[in-house]
């Protein structure tokens, strides 16, 4: 099995999708982009402020015409928004040409992740951890259903987490060639 030429990562906030993803794309020798990043540069505005102006509609048709620019970009690592799955015609650009891995992690570790933030405009409100619960519940099947790798973060470092992606997707990486050269085995 070779690489894929893209792979994008879904998950809910505070899953690590922009940490792994920079870490992953770095393993990979890919280019990491980071859909909510670029829509922020391009806006010159914070989401909180597009939210805020536009609505979540507005950032979500802002998310779907980034989707499509970026679905063509070959070697890349793609962080995305939590609600990025909620439009359906998103799934296919997230699936073009890609491996979808699904960043899964549980609400606790969600909540902890994300308490202190003030970059995340759904969760500004007096329930965050009821928010994250509901959000669960609509987007979880989405997740899945669109997942070619599920992979839990809970109680793991972003660097194990890279570590077992890597293997999932490809064990003939560089990483692995270094690695059996290193043990001295023969065969590669």
């Amino acid at each position: 099995m070779s690489l894929p030429k893209r792979v994008v990562l879904v998950g809910p906030m505070g899953a690590g999708k922009s940490t792994i993803g920079r870490m992953l794309a770095k393993e990979l020798g890919y280019r990491f982009l980071d859909s909510d990043r670029i829509i922020e540069d391009r806006c010159g505005a914070n989401i909180p402020w597009i939210f805020d102006v536009e609505g979540e509609e507005g950032f979500r048709q802002r998310e779907t015409a980034m989707l499509k620019e970026l679905s063509s970009e070959p070697n890349t690592v793609l962080a995305t928004g939590g609600g990025a799955v909620m439009r359906q015609e998103n799934h296919l650009l997230l699936k073009k040409d890609a491996v979808v891995v699904y960043l899964k992690t549980s609400l606790e570790q969600q909540v902890e992740r994300t308490r202190k933030d003030r970059n995340r405009p759904l969760l500004q409100n007096d329930d965050p951890e009821g928010v994250l619960r509901k959000l669960f519940s609509i987007r979880d099947p989405l997740y899945t259903g669109l997942a070619d790798i599920i992979m839990h973060t809970d109680r793991k470092s972003p660097r194990l987490v890279v570590r077992q992606l890597v293997n999932r997707m490809n064990p003939r990486t560089p990483r692995h060639k270094r690695q059996v050269r290193k043990e001295g085995r023969n065969h590669v």
